[in-house]
């Protein structure tokens, strides 16, 4: 399939050089991209048959990203590459449209493979995730969960992480603390997840902030060590 074109976007340059090397011996690799926005411009011009996207990349992630592309009506396939196993973002980039999932703990001859199957028109997830595709595929896509994001939930996540209290983020938002807590709650409900380290943990794999920039105080003590250790 060496006519395949290819355009890779993640925000670690080594990883690109090294994938640029690899996946050139079977495929045309057409252009690299370091985040989500350089992306969406050079998928515009160029017209690769598939996408090997990163989900957390700065400026736009990389779920917003394939989101955005799909939008436009194009025929390019997605394959997202990441690090993160987490049902959550694994549910939410079938639900925008991707058309496979691989984790970078996978080999090349995998990644390979996979860009083979959604080349001939199939959707491909790493056997690593063996133990979420049912849920993924069934409960997961024809479920009644809506694990996209409205931009204010997002807004309130973002906030939530920065260790900002309801009352400073309905101050920025213009909106009551009762409906910040209603948006948190909504969140946690659609992702599955049960704490507000699960939320946080959620906000910095979707770029949506920086671990650095979330400060103790953000995370309750008792979950602090174990919350964060997968981050």
């Amino acid at each position: 399939m060496k006519g395949t074109s290819i355009l890779l976007a993640d925000d670690h340059v080594m990883l690109l050089d090294a994938l640029v090397n690899l996946l050139g011996r079977d495929f045309e690799v057409v252009g690299v991209a370091h985040d989500g926005h350089a992306m969406l411009e050079m998928a515009t011009r160029l017209h690769p048959d598939i996408v090997v996207l990163d989900v957390s990349m700065p400026n736009l992630n990389g779920i917003d990203a394939a989101r955005l592309l799909l939008k436009k009506g194009d025929s390019v396939k997605i394959l997202i590459l990441s690090m993160f196993a987490d049902l959550p973002l694994v549910e939410e980039a079938f639900r925008v449209g991707v058309s496979g999932y691989v984790l970078k703990t996978s080999g090349t001859e995998e990644l390979v493979k996979a860009i083979q199957c959604i080349s001939r028109g199939g959707r491909y997830i790493t056997p690593l995730l063996d133990d979420l595709i049912s849920t993924v595929l069934t409960n997961g896509l024809q479920g009644n969960r809506a694990a996209t994001l409205t931009s204010r939930q997002r807004a309130v996540l973002r906030f939530l992480a920065e260790g900002r209290t309801m009352r400073e983020i309905g101050q920025l938002l213009n909106i009551s603390t009762r409906t910040i807590e209603s948006h948190k709650y909504e969140m946690m409900r659609n992702l599955g997840m049960k704490t507000t380290a699960e939320l946080i943990r959620y906000a910095v794999r979707m770029n949506l902030v920086e671990e650095a920039e979330i400060p103790a105080v953000a995370i309750p003590a008792a979950v602090q060590d174990d919350s964060m250790s997968g981050l």
